[in-house]
């Protein structure tokens, strides 16, 4: 049977587009499935305030009755406008092994976005950097994490065979608790704070961390805004932010650096990893999901690293290492053994030199991929 691609419109065809991966990968030992209700938020129209710069279109592929893949294609105004690119993006792919069904999804985004005066589709991006985003291109072997998408190997192939190119690609890193901390580390962060006249920040509670939670925000925005198709957030999507990840986040591993007006310089936050608690909840969080994701909580082994950003005047003053330097002495104080980073740049050497003192294995890349319209 030829495959068919149908319009999600209505919030009845929104849940079968969210609850397709959950099919796709049952019981897969490393695939992470995301909250049902968490994806639902963000992808309903009236509850995601990024419609307020951004357009998009949802669709399913079925063959005989049954959804056998799905794709977001989007037009961001903000990155058109701050790029000077006309490029589409797309997201939230996913697609049995059929090479039909990915030419169908793909074609349809490329329809779409040349309808509209695009030259060319990029992806997997998301409506924010918030969003997942980087196609897995190396580590199928290694456990997914909360923040990073999972695909299966052949996802690159498919994407190849139809034209598609490389645009951009990140690292991911696996790193082990040393058996102390690097001296090296502990010098830097005592000059670094008194030749800059700075100090650290810590949060006593999670009230603590929304009061300076815009302005993290708002220094990420700042911090990341060279970084490959980032678009800074909006007001409106800051407040969602800071509703939605704020409260989520944990004072231990959530530290801050402020200068002598007290305002925010350097911020970075880790999360204790929530990848077998979330196989374990299949999306949901009752009857018990919510079980599973308190003990990956409050009994944690295993840190994600979230994300460091540096107020773009205190860049290369070895900020972005006292952060780090914080949430290692946390992560020794409560029984963490290893981390793992999100996505990396291959070219932000900076990013990746605060590794260098660890145990460190590079275990995971993702990819953007391109292709320009003819």
């Amino acid at each position: 049977m030829s495959v068919e691609l149908r319009q999600v419109t209505s919030i009845r065809d929104l849940k079968k587009f969210v609850r397709f991966p959950y099919g796709l990968y049952k019981n897969h030992p490393y695939y992470v499935p995301p909250l049902i209700q968490a994806e639902m938020e963000n992808l309903r129209w009236k509850d995601n305030p990024a419609y307020d710069t951004c357009e998009a279109r949802y669709w399913v592929a079925c063959r005989d009755g049954e959804i056998v893949g799905r794709i977001i294609a989007i037009i961001n105004r903000d990155y058109i406008s701050k790029w000077g690119n006309k490029y589409g993006r797309f997201g939230w792919i996913d697609f049995i092994d059929d090479r039909e069904v990915s030419a169908a999804l793909l074609g349809a985004a490329e329809k779409w976005c040349r309808e509209k005066g695009m030259v060319g589709l990029h992806g997997p991006l998301g409506f924010t950097d918030f969003d997942k985003e980087g196609m897995l291109v190396e580590g199928f072997q290694e456990l997914g994490t909360q923040p990073m998408l999972y695909n299966y190997p052949y996802y690159p192939k498919h994407l190849e065979a139809l034209g598609y190119e490389k645009d951009a690609d990140w690292l991911e890193f696996d790193v082990k608790k040393p058996d102390v901390i690097p001296e090296k580390i502990l010098r830097i962060q005592e000059l670094v704070l008194k030749r800059s006249k700075l100090r650290v920040l810590t949060a006593r509670s999670k009230k603590d961390l929304v009061r300076f939670g815009r302005e993290a925000i708002a220094l990420v925005n700042e911090a990341y805004s060279d970084l490959y198709a980032f678009v800074e957030l909006t007001d409106s999507q800051m407040d969602l932010y800071l509703k939605r990840y704020f409260a989520m986040l944990d004072p231990k591993y959530t530290k801050g650096i402020i200068d002598e007006g007290n305002r925010l310089v350097a911020f970075g936050a880790a999360m204790p990893s929530l990848s077998r608690a979330l196989q374990k909840a299949r999306g949901r969080l009752l009857p018990f999901g919510i079980l599973h994701i308190w003990k990956a909580l409050t009994f944690p082994k295993t840190l994600d690293m979230y994300l460091i950003a540096v107020k773009k005047e205190y860049q290369r003053r070895g900020l972005a290492a006292v952060v780090l330097a914080e949430i290692t002495k946390e992560a020794f104080a409560h029984g963490i053994t290893k981390a793992e980073t999100s996505g990396e740049l291959e070219d932000n050497d900076q990013v990746q030199a605060l590794w260098k003192h660890f145990p460190t294995r590079q275990h995971k890349r993702r990819r953007v991929y391109l292709k320009l319209f003819e």
